[in-house]
């Protein structure tokens, strides 16, 4: 399962890396929706939410929603005609690239809590696609279906809806925010184009994350992600936006019509990238036999022989060695030379990240 982004005659110089602060922003109110998903930054919400108005704290809580998955309303730049706008220097900036977007744009991307707001619909102009979209918010709760009713009658007056809000948190908490992480988002966009100017798109992604690799022909760029998706860069353009708010998170912007968009996480001190979504699969697959469990029991108190384990546990030594090489190529055993013999153990690191890292897996 993953994203692909067709770059198939795109050029290097349609390639930009950039911070956005209207991403950020977006970031910023997903941490504050969904702090679970974001451990290291509950000390920068909690302080965040204790110094809201009530008055915009309401108005936050009540529109949620919006930002639990990052919406597209975010990067609007990538919405304009051409493909090759890059994102504004300040919110004001984009807040005006906003504007441009036509009415249908910005409906189908604020519906992106229900599956009607997936990156291939028109929304506004159909009326089957509008009842299902009122269909899917209330199964969802009454504010969703209030905010879809909204939408469809007054799209303008939803869109100066957000715009206000928009300009309101930057002033309230924002401001402060960005002043703070723009230097080291600008240095690691500065850096990245340098990487992509000398070594190439492939030594870039190789540092955005190893979940985005370019395959051997430099025609397709895959993000190993829990889903499928797909988009062409064309004859547009491609952005790349650091982000150091949102990692676990590694988001794709991939709906029609719209520049492709990777927005990836600047890596911070102390987190470890998790394991492909391959990988993954093979460990907790590896894990769900019982066989296998009891031998992590036992290789998780020392280093064991084959021999020593077929003994141990009334099998033959072939059918330990089946059991073991599933577990290795998941990368959850190791195993040692110690003169002729060959001695296995658990990786308790590996296993002790299993928790995380399906964590991080499935928010990526």
């Amino acid at each position: 399962m993953s994203v692909s982004i067709d770059i198939a005659g795109l050029r290097q110089e349609g390639i930009a890396v950039l911070p956005s602060p209207l991403a950020e922003l977006g970031s910023a109110l997903h941490v504050l929706a969904e702090p679970v998903h974001h451990p290291g930054l509950r000390g920068w919400a909690t302080a965040v939410s204790a110094r809201l108005e009530p008055e915009l704290a309401d108005r936050l809580c009540e529109a949620d929603f919006l930002w639990t998955a990052l919406p597209d309303l975010f990067l609007p730049f990538a919405g304009l005609p051409g493909r090759g706008t890059l994102p504004g220097a300040t919110i004001a900036e984009e807040l005006d690239l906003l504007d441009k977007l036509s009415d249908e744009q910005f409906v189908a991307a604020a519906l992106e809590f229900t599956t009607c707001g997936g990156p291939d619909t028109e929304v506004l102009g159909d009326p089957e696609l509008r009842e299902r979209a009122l269909e899917l918010s209330a199964a969802r709760g009454p504010r969703q279906v209030r905010f879809t009713r909204r939408l469809f009658e007054d799209p303008p007056a939803v869109r100066a809806w957000f715009r206000q809000l928009v300009r309101d948190c930057e002033d309230a908490f924002f401001a402060d925010t960005w002043a703070r992480v723009k230097g080291r988002l600008t240095a690691d966009a500065r850096h990245k184009t340098e990487v992509l100017r000398h070594k190439g798109l492939a030594g870039m992604l190789a540092e955005v994350s190893p979940a985005v690799t370019l395959d051997e022909k430099g025609t397709r760029i895959t993000i190993d992600k829990l889903w499928e998706g797909r988009t062409t860069a064309g004859d547009g353009g491609l952005v790349f936006i650091p982000t150091s708010l949102g990692w676990p998170h590694l988001l794709v912007l991939h709906r029609r019509d719209w520049q492709p968009v990777v927005h990836y996480p600047v890596s911070a001190p102390g987190t470890v990238d998790p394991p492909s979504v391959e990988q993954l699969t093979l460990r907790l697959t590896a894990l769900a036999h019982p066989v296998r469990t009891q031998l992590c029991r036992h290789l998780a108190r020392g280093a064991f022989t084959t021999s020593e384990l077929a003994d141990a546990h009334g099998m033959t030594a072939p059918e330990i060695s089946r059991h073991l090489s599933v577990l290795k190529k998941a990368g959850l055993v190791t195993t040692r030379r110690r003169g002729r013999y060959a001695q296995h153990q658990l990786d308790l690191t590996a296993v002790a990240r299993l928790g995380s890292d399906f964590i991080e897996g499935v928010l990526r």
